[in-house]
């Protein structure tokens, strides 16, 4: 089988490996798409370093080829997604619920074929698509943790999404179903449209107005509930500043490069804010994620579509931040 593997620091190749043979309790997968997240960003340009020869990219969604005699819960020709930690089904994270990573600490999805544990995967939602689908595993569940897990979010509640990337556009779909008041940041004028077209409040332009946290919190009429930090150190001063008494602040990503940043303390306590540090979520939310998209017939916004072997072009179209949604690969 063909598959693109990490050849050294920021290159990746085509090798061809044997097809996979699945054991009693696992699968195998043809892979059919995959999706681009910054976590596969830093694994592709060698920020995250990996072994030579590690398969790249958390997320996949593909049909069942093979099982093995022991799998029960699933048959050939089923069609299903990966999960991010393959070997977190359920309860709270633990180090070995989350050492094995999926796209950089094992083998990912950027592969025609893979073998897997049967509990590795869930179904995929009802009428997506394989690329529709393979949005979901890392940026999606990250947007449920968050709000719905760890958030405990309550209708009417106000939520404050940063950027339009995939984990932002998925929390603001989440949230506009679940009722919420959507509140928004980004750079661009016309991303400021679409944000408002898809239910956003009030959006603020974090290049024009520097301190745009104090912005939020009075366009919000006393601050938002949550709040889906990604960029670390470079926005968690604001994330703090919008953020009303009582709210709650996912930090999820460091999509500003803020690995290291200012926090401002007296604001965090007399705030009585809580804050959760998450990275995507385990198989069980996932599987309620799916059951929330059958119910609310959410669709993800792809915003462009790439094939396998155009891996390079679809990460330096990520990296430009033109995008507005999710990025696919079509194999």
């Amino acid at each position: 089988m063909k598959v693109k593997a990490v050849s050294s620091p920021g290159k990746i190749t085509t090798i061809e490996k044997p097809d996979p043979i699945a054991g009693p309790d696992e699968i195998i997968v043809r892979w059919k798409a995959s999706s681009l997240n910054y976590h596969d960003y830093l694994v592709a340009t060698g920020a995250i370093p990996v072994p030579e020869g590690r398969i790249p990219m958390s997320d996949g969604a593909g049909e069942i080829i093979a099982i093995g005699e022991a799998v029960k819960e699933w048959k050939i020709g089923d069609k299903v997604m990966s999960l991010f930690f393959p070997n977190w089904t359920e309860g709270k994270p633990s180090l070995a619920k989350t050492s094995a990573i999926m796209g950089e600490t094992v083998d990912g999805c950027l592969a025609e074929q893979a073998c897997l544990k049967a509990t590795a995967v869930t179904a995929i939602p009802a009428g997506y698509t394989f690329a529709q689908a393979a949005t979901l595993p890392c940026a999606a569940v990250t947007a449920w943790r968050g709000l719905m897990v760890e958030g405990q979010f309550q209708a009417g509640q106000k939520v404050l999404i940063e950027g339009t990337g995939g984990m932002s556009i998925f929390a603001l779909q989440l949230a506009k179903a679940a009722g919420a008041r959507i509140f928004a940041t980004t750079s661009s004028s016309a991303k400021a449209e679409r944000l408002k077209a898809m239910g956003a409040e009030a959006v603020v332009n974090y290049k024009e107005e520097e301190r745009w946290g104090k912005s939020i919190f009075k366009l919000a009429g006393g601050g938002v509930d949550h709040v889906l930090d990604v960029g670390g150190g470079s926005t968690m001063r604001n994330s703090i500043e919008a953020a009303a008494i009582g709210g709650h602040i996912a930090s999820i990503g460091i999509l500003g490069g803020g690995r290291k940043g200012e926090i401002t303390f007296p604001k965090l306590f007399f705030k009585h804010l809580r804050m959760t540090g998450l990275a995507v979520g385990s198989r069980v939310m996932q599987q309620n994620l799916v059951d929330a998209i059958n119910v609310n017939k959410l669709q993800p916004i792809i915003d462009k579509s790439f094939s396998f072997e155009e891996i390079d072009e679809a990460f330096q179209y990520q990296a430009s931040g033109q995008h507005f949604g999710k990025i696919v690969l079509a194999f």
